[in-house]
């Protein structure tokens, strides 16, 4: 066996431009199918971790798939509000825990800003229930205070003491929309937690209150500026509107009838939703583009294995006198098929471990700038079984393809090759 192996190696280096062709074709097709599998299995896992211990979202009339989207994941933007007195009714209610608030709206050089209160730095939770942790500094305690996650820092060089100013909307340009009077200075810097978190500017309610002061037609007033901290600091900042409210019941068999009551509310409309129901909800929005992509997948590495069956069997006429004279030195028709065999085999291996290596290259890649573009972390993408299945299942779909030119050259006379013919 161990002649067979040196001699079917040997084989593949002396044909081995047409080999690396092959091997390539194999190669991109296991990539495909495994960069789909680690895509798919790593937005799930990364999405799945980027809250946890909220048992409910409740925000204005939506969908529930964007109520999430917005107020979790920073993607896209609110359809309504939540008037604070409602707000307050929520936090009142017998049946829930603790709330927290958030109000969303405003960037900093293309990073959300969120304003919100202590509850969010108690109560937040994500991966397997961890909570945020200081890397730097404190919470806010002034009103132009502000906590940033760790990207905010890393990118834009920021440390404890950094001044900042937010501009309205979400672009990372300002044209005319900075709140440049009303600057605030970073006090904390959070650990990283691979969640949008990392890419949020954190400041209080009340600070989101204060910056729009004099911006209430939705553009600036010309005697905004005026306006000192000062006569700031005097006003009645309570926010009259929040975007979204995490929350946390007292009991969780309560969790179907506070959400049905919620979402029956009579004062103003609400929505309530389940985080993990949310993205169930959007997994099966997605399923079926999954499924067609895995498919494609599949049928791309049946044309590598292809591939190995043609590149053999265009050999095969080509090697009629090296079988041949294989046969007349002592080698059996047995040996014929193992080799060839055995060479379809180390093509798919060889093609299938490249692919594996490939795409794992392309993931340390393509992870930070999914991190730095939409603040997720791709988890759950390093080597695993799926990546030895593939492995082994090409390696024997190669072998079985090997088979038929195999079985071709076994059946072959020991003077086919050897005689002239004319």
């Amino acid at each position: 066996m161990k002649a067979l192996f040196a001699l079917a190696w040997k084989s593949l280096l002396n044909r081995r431009a047409s080999v690396m062709l092959t091997l390539l074709a194999v190669a991109l097709s296991v990539a495909l199918f495994l960069g789909v599998d680690k895509a798919r299995t790593g937005a799930r896992e990364g999405f799945g971790h980027t809250i946890s211990g909220t048992d409910l979202i409740i925000g204005a009339p939506t969908g529930s798939v964007n109520l999430l989207l917005y107020s979790v994941f920073r993607m896209g933007n609110a359809t309504a509000e939540i008037s604070w007195p409602t707000y307050q009714e929520l936090a009142a209610r017998d049946d829930i825990a603790w709330t927290v608030p958030i109000s969303l709206g405003d960037s900093h050089r293309g990073f959300r800003v969120m304003g919100t209160d202590h509850a969010y730095f108690e109560h937040y939770q994500y991966g397997r229930g961890q909570p945020l942790r200081f890397a730097k500094g404190v919470e806010m305690d002034d009103l132009f205070d502000a906590v940033i996650g760790a990207d905010v820092a890393r990118e834009l060089g920021y440390d404890i003491g950094s001044p900042l100013v937010l501009s309205h909307g979400l672009g990372k340009a300002d044209f005319g929309s900075g709140h440049e009077n009303r600057p605030f200075r970073v006090v904390g810097i959070l650990a990283p937690t691979g969640t949008p978190v990392d890419r949020t500017v954190i400041v209080s309610l009340e600070a989101i209150t204060a910056i729009h002061v004099g911006w209430e037609t939705g553009a600036k007033n010309p005697l905004a500026d005026t306006i000192t901290e000062d006569m700031i600091r005097s006003f009645n900042l309570t926010p009259k509107t929040i975007t979204a409210v995490y929350a946390g019941l007292k009991r969780k068999g309560t969790i179907l009838r506070t959400r049905r009551e919620i979402n029956t509310n009579k004062s103003e409309p609400l929505m309530a939703i389940i985080p993990g129901e949310a993205l169930a909800e959007l997994w099966s929005v997605t399923a079926m583009a999954e499924r067609a992509l895995l498919a494609v997948s599949i049928f791309v590495i049946a044309v590598g294995v292809v591939s190995i069956l043609t590149s053999i069997l265009t050999s095969l006429n080509e090697r009629r006198r090296e079988m041949s004279i294989l046969r007349a030195v002592g080698a059996r028709p047995g040996h014929i098929f193992g080799l060839l065999t055995l060479e379809a085999g180390l093509i798919g291996f060889l093609g299938a471990l490249l692919g594996i290596v490939i795409v794992h290259v392309l993931i340390l890649i393509a992870g930070p700038i999914v991190m730095q573009r939409y603040g997720i972390s791709l988890g759950g993408t390093g080597p695993g079984m799926t990546d030895l299945l593939t492995l082994l299942a090409v390696t024997g779909a190669s072998l079985l393809a090997g088979a038929i030119p195999a079985w071709a050259a076994f059946r072959r006379s020991l003077a086919d090759g050897l005689s002239v013919k004319l």
